[in-house]
């Protein structure tokens, strides 16, 4: 989709099963993103729910004007994440969790993006002035696949995963690129942005956990080592690079 010169910037949600949350973060979202004097539309990237969510996502998108749902059509969370981003119409992109949706970093990332031309921006949890509240188990695994991209794949930065906003334009190529999905699309789209010179400026945030991940921890290890390793043998010794 091509850039709407209406809308300023997208905020982009994939959800998964998530109806005892959706309704009242997108209503608690819309309230606060109506005090930014901005036009803006928040993208809600529905993936392969089993429970009500559809049917919450296309009740609150007819409550407000500027609020949309998509639907891919399985249980991804990388998918949803990439399709809700190659969706957007905003010049700015604001890729958010819908048990975070942190408007305080928008406000940072937006000026960010605006005054001081960084191309991307990203929300760490693991820079010294970051809160990360979470379980101390997910702290540790951030941790863990953090050092594995310094490692395996020359990562410089500390955090791929969670709060990000970026020029549309100029990431959009580099979503274009991306090979996995699931939960290492994020750690994908951030280093081919980093190999490519972008631009891109970290900061702390505050990191609360308001429910229980939606997807077990061990569960995902195996596929997260798959597509890790699939992300060396492409990035790091280009081999089945998208022509």
């Amino acid at each position: 989709m091509e850039i709407d010169k209406g809308y300023h910037f997208s905020v982009v949600i994939p959800v998964y099963n998530e109806e005892a949350l959706l309704e009242a973060a997108i209503t608690d979202l819309v309230s606060h993103l109506e005090t930014i004097p901005m036009v803006w539309e928040v993208v809600i990237a529905e993936n392969g729910s089993t429970d009500a969510t559809p049917d919450i996502a296309e009740e609150v998108s007819r409550r407000f004007r500027n609020v949309r749902w998509i639907h891919v059509g399985e249980p991804n969370y990388g998918k949803a994440l990439r399709q809700g981003i190659l969706d957007a119409r905003g010049m700015y992109v604001i890729c958010d969790e819908i048990d975070i949706c942190d408007v305080a970093f928008h406000r940072k990332a937006l000026k960010l993006l605006m005054e001081e031309d960084w191309d991307m921006v990203i929300g760490s949890k693991m820079l010294d002035q970051a809160e990360d509240k979470r379980p101390w188990m997910r702290h540790f695994a951030t941790r863990v696949i953090n050092f594995l991209l310094h490692v395996l794949l020359g990562f410089k930065g500390t955090d791929t995963h969670g709060l990000k906003a970026f020029k549309r334009d100029v990431l959009v190529p580099v979503v274009n690129e991306c090979v996995v999905d699931k939960d290492l699309f994020a750690s994908e789209m951030v280093i081919r942005a980093e190999r490519k010179g972008i631009r891109i400026k970290e900061i702390p945030i505050r990191i609360i956990e308001k429910r229980r991940p939606q997807i077990h921890l061990f569960k995902r290890v195996p596929h997260v080592l798959k597509n890790l390793m699939k992300l060396v043998w492409v990035i790091r010794l280009g081999k089945g690079q998208k022509k």
